[in-house]
């Protein structure tokens, strides 16, 4: 490898690593909340690009994260240190499993001024997703996983089958949006779903709900039992939504956070 080379490499790195996330440097000049999403299992970042896109003609800035979905510890610690590098009020907003991440990394965070569940779980301390989705009859999550995939680091991974996908996940959105979403899934590790959570930021936070009424993955009457256990300040029913509204009704959902954003905590 010659010098001349090793330099290019070296030059390119460092233009990387001086590159800071927007969302690390200084605050925009504005008086809205920094808006943080969180995706759940069997998605990804992109399924708030409707949200995303509507907050931001709105001037809110937004940060999508890439949630892991390896454990809901790990989940939790690997959001919070991504709001550890945002200046400002944020409202916090989890889909589905990410309502776990952000019931648990919003503890004791002064700077969150709203939690907002979209399609999602709001556990106690104690509570797994497992259990919580399993409370009331009516989820057919089950029966459309694809078998089990072995995790590298041991358990195992889990993704709804592709066929069954539309049916379950997203009966609302269009077919051929629908087949790029079960194609692109993100697989969530079997153990995160059962891990107890070790906090309830909802209990002092001011949390929003808004879930389809159509949803097949979280029975509807488990989230209109988590927004009440939780005294929401709004719960939104969307009529006929299945587990993504944020994708199928990225405008009621964006409405919702908007709402959030104004509330006085």
């Amino acid at each position: 490898m010659t010098y001349r080379f090793i330099r290019v490499i070296a030059i390119s790195l460092l233009a990387a690593a001086a590159t800071v996330p927007s969302f690390a440097k200084e605050p925009a000049k504005t008086d809205k909340p920094t808006i943080v999403l969180v995706h759940g299992a069997f998605a990804d970042s992109s399924s708030w690009n409707g949200v995303i896109a509507e907050l931001r003609d709105k001037g809110y800035p937004v940060v999508a994260i890439a949630n892991p979905l390896r454990s809901l510890s790990g989940d939790a610690r690997y959001t919070a240190s991504v709001l550890d590098h945002i200046q400002g009020p944020v409202v916090l907003v989890g889909h589905s499993y990410g309502g776990s991440v952000i019931s648990n990394a919003a503890v004791g965070r002064d700077g969150i001024k709203a939690l907002v569940f979209v399609s999602a779980f709001a556990p106690d301390a104690g509570e797994s997703v497992a259990a919580l989705a399993g409370r009331f009859p009516g989820s057919t999550l089950g029966d459309a996983l694809a078998a089990p995939v072995p995790a590298p680091e041991g358990g195992v991974d889990l993704y709804i089958d592709q066929d069954k996908f539309r049916a379950q996940f997203a009966a609302d959105v269009n077919a051929k949006a629908a087949r790029l979403m079960a194609v692109g899934q993100r697989p969530i590790a079997e153990g995160a779903l059962k891990e107890p959570s070790n906090g309830s930021a909802w209990k002092v936070i001011p949390s929003y709900f808004i879930y389809g009424s159509d949803d097949k993955n979280i029975p509807p009457a488990a989230m209109a039992w988590m927004a009440e256990r939780a005294h929401a300040k709004a719960a939104v029913v969307v009529a006929h939504a299945s587990h993504v509204p944020m994708v199928s009704h990225a405008h009621e959902v964006a409405t919702l956070i908007e709402t959030a954003s104004s509330a006085s905590r």
